[in-house]
């Protein structure tokens, strides 16, 4: 059914309540191991593959969650049950120690893997519950940063396009302005989604005969933009104090006025983790004039994300993966009883080959070591367990 078609059979329905249509889904709920479903109680809701958990908290009724997210399991097999708990992906080092953050960075590469990535909710909570236990109240350095990149809708660059005209307090970081606006001639940030009038330019670039057109129909950036590139040639790109003037008289009676400046949201984790979640305070911080910003959160402020300068000591907390341990009985026949395992050189080209049949299994990443036995050797004989001697 099209937009139109909902429309019409809205009118035929008018006036009552609910009425059936001809969309239908089937149930389409699976166990792991293929058995058939034939009962429970889950509450369905628009995500398109959930995964089924219980509680015994609520009384074991089955409810739905999103697959990403990571709780204990419950594993079968033929001789009984297992529990597996959520096994903890990294470990968490709080360094009470002021640096700036280039200091902090090269600090955790250093000592463990790198400044904390912080990907969802149950991280911070980690982070908080480890920085709480140090008894520190005071923001420290997580490992993100954002680069402060504006840019003209136009792609100007060179003369004329670093001219700016902020307002007095500099322009502010939020984790929603990457739009400019001017009013009463300053230049300020925000949300690009906001309605606002603007102004169009008819050529691109610096030119002589540039011309400045005002738009008096409220747009937010975006459509600002595609109405300027399609009637003009794009939003008004600002190059000096004459021009902006010339863009403010053009609109000072009617307040707030689009300009094509703009930058792209460019926030980095330092170990290379995408960014897909953030705890960002909801208000603006002020940037002045730098072009990197570092990003920092306290205890005290509910583990909010600020920026500051990359420059400022602070404390911060570095992380490392969790690695498990896995000790493995090795047995091993030989064709020629000569051969010591215990030396050095066969021990080695022994690890060298298991490694590379791992490799060849799948398995990558896992760091092979020999297990010493007290009295300082690796491999035993064993003990000839054949007939015992007659009597």
């Amino acid at each position: 059914m099209t937009w139109s078609e909902n429309q019409r059979v809205s009118d035929i329905t008018s006036g009552i309540e609910n009425g059936w249509i001809g969309l239908f889904r089937d149930p389409e709920l699976c166990w792991s191991d293929g058995s058939s479903f034939y009962q429970g109680s889950v509450p369905f809701g628009s995500v398109t593959v959930l995964c089924g958990y219980t509680s015994l908290y609520r009384e074991m009724k089955w409810m739905l969650m999103r697959r990403q997210v990571k709780l204990p399991s419950v594993c079968y097999s033929l001789q009984g049950w297992l529990i597996l708990p959520v096994c903890p992906l990294r470990h968490y080092y709080f360094v009470d120690k002021p640096l700036t953050w280039s200091e902090a960075q090269t600090y955790c590469r250093q000592k463990y893997t790198d400044l904390v990535t912080i990907e969802n909710a149950a991280v911070m909570s980690q982070i908080q519950e480890l920085v709480s236990s140090s008894h520190h109240n005071t923001g420290f350095w997580i490992g993100l940063y954002s680069t402060i990149n504006w840019k003209w809708s136009d792609g100007l660059a060179g003369s004329g396009a670093n001219y700016r005209n902020w307002s007095s307090k500099g322009h502010v970081f939020a984790m929603n302005r990457f739009c400019v606006y001017s009013k009463h001639s300053a230049w300020f940030t925000r949300d690009c989604g906001a309605l606002q009038y603007f102004v169009c330019q008819n050529t691109t670039g610096i030119q002589e005969n540039r011309q400045f057109v005002r738009v008096t129909t409220p747009m937010n950036w975006s459509t600002a933009q595609a109405y300027c590139r399609e009637n003009y040639a794009d939003l008004v790109t600002v190059t000096s104090a004459d021009e902006n003037q010339q863009v403010w008289k053009l609109l000072a009676h009617l307040g707030f006025v689009w300009l094509g400046l703009f930058r792209d949201p460019e926030l980095y984790w330092s170990d290379g983790s995408s960014f897909s979640w953030s705890n960002f305070i909801p208000f603006g911080t002020l940037m002045g004039w730098q072009t990197v910003l570092c990003a920092f959160t306290s205890v005290k402020e509910e583990m909010q994300w600020r920026l500051k300068s990359c420059e400022a000591r602070l404390p911060f907390v570095c992380y490392s993966p969790h690695v498990t341990r896995q000790v493995v009985k090795l047995r091993i026949e030989l064709d020629d009883s000569s051969v010591d395992l215990n030396n050095p050189a066969v021990k080695e080209e022994l690890l060298k080959k298991l490694q590379a049949r791992l490799e060849e299994d799948g398995v990558s990443g896992a760091a092979l070591k020999w297990r010493q036995q007290p009295d300082g050797k690796v491999f035993h004989k064993e003990e000839d367990e054949g007939n015992p001697p007659a009597c």
